[in-house]
């Protein structure tokens, strides 16, 4: 969970990045692209979601 203001503006940036994309797609070309750009997303947050060394200390 984000502690502070930075950490939160950082969330919600990648989270309007992520809008801004996938919108860009659907305006180009329509489902399909818009299927293909989400499959990238996901690979891309699942890359940063399941990352060496974990995100937090134990």
């Amino acid at each position: 969970m984000p502690t502070n203001e930075k950490e939160m503006n950082c969330y919600l940036f990648d989270q309007l990045t992520l809008v801004e994309r996938i919108r860009r797609e659907a305006q180009r070309g329509g489902m399909e692209a818009v299927l293909a750009q989400l499959d990238i997303e996901q690979a891309a947050i699942e890359r940063k979601l399941y990352q060496k060394p974990p995100l937090i200390s134990e």
